[in-house]
């Protein structure tokens, strides 16, 4: 089969240079293109001396319209509304579009949801095999403890986030809540200040840190009667999401329209 064609969106930015790096890198996929928000400063350079690779002759263009006839896949990192109307640009072409955009809304999620009506969508807070694997263990944790144990997520980040909780915070959060058998959005405490009382019996609580170059640290906590159980993760690169990606894409090339996880990629969705 000849290598999967792919557009990096957010080329410019932290994610989008690791991709480029990680699809020369990669055997079975090569860059088809390479976009940024209209405006950006880095719209026609060349991809590859962006990523620091050397000229590669893929020039960031600043419309992904005319790139889409000659791609197979879009991988997507950048921010929500950019990601839904990329997602309706691609069902209309019938691609795969890899999303690893955190902060989205419910709204927006619907979106994504009715566009992979018609294109292939893997979609993850958190691309790597790491973090999916610890999400699979903290379901299959909070299915067998009951709400004796406390469920606390602490996360941290980078300066330059700008989303909180973090996309993998909410996706162990989501894990906690099914393998409980309640609904997140009920259940979810995302600040405490002041005088607050107790804590609430089965609510999942979340804090997040931010500062300096943290790439990604993550720790679910069970804290229950005398004892605490401890999950965590940390991301010492940002090219293990980017390897991630680049598995979905080839996954999701096989795969009939709808929207999957990385837990589908992986096989973990019976763990």
């Amino acid at each position: 089969m000849a290598d999967m064609r792919l557009i990096v969106a957010g080329a410019g930015g932290r994610m989008g240079r690791t991709l480029i790096q990680a699809i020369a890198a990669a055997s079975g996929v090569t860059l088809a293109g390479a976009i940024e928000a209209s405006g950006s400063p880095v719209i026609g350079r060349d991809a590859g001396e962006l990523a620091g690779l050397g000229a590669n002759g893929v020039a960031v263009a600043g419309d992904v319209a005319p790139l889409l006839d000659r791609a197979d896949g879009v991988v997507d990192f950048t921010i929500p509304a950019a990601t839904v109307a990329l997602a309706e640009r691609i069902a209309g072409k019938g691609l795969v579009h890899v999303i690893g955009t955190t902060g989205l809304s419910a709204e927006q999620d619907k979106a994504i949801a009715a566009a992979a009506a018609h294109s292939v969508i893997v979609k993850s807070g958190n691309m790597s095999l790491g973090v999916n694997l610890l999400a699979a263990l903290v379901k299959r944790v909070a299915r067998t403890l009951d709400d004796e144990f406390d469920v606390e997520v602490i996360e941290m980040h980078h300066n330059k986030k700008i989303d909180a909780p973090s996309g993998t915070a909410l996706m162990f959060g989501r894990a906690a809540a099914e393998g409980r058998g309640i609904d997140l959005s009920t259940h979810s405490v995302r600040a405490r200040d002041g005088h607050t009382g107790a804590r609430r019996p089965g609510d999942i609580g979340f804090a997040a840190l931010r500062g300096g170059t943290v790439v990604g640290e993550h720790t679910v906590i069970f804290a229950g009667p005398a004892e605490r159980i401890e999950l965590a993760h940390k991301a010492e690169d940002r090219m293990i999401f980017a390897r991630g990606a680049l598995k979905a894409a080839l996954w999701a090339r096989s795969q009939k329209p709808g929207l999957y996880s990385m837990a589908d990629v992986l096989g973990l969705t019976s763990f």
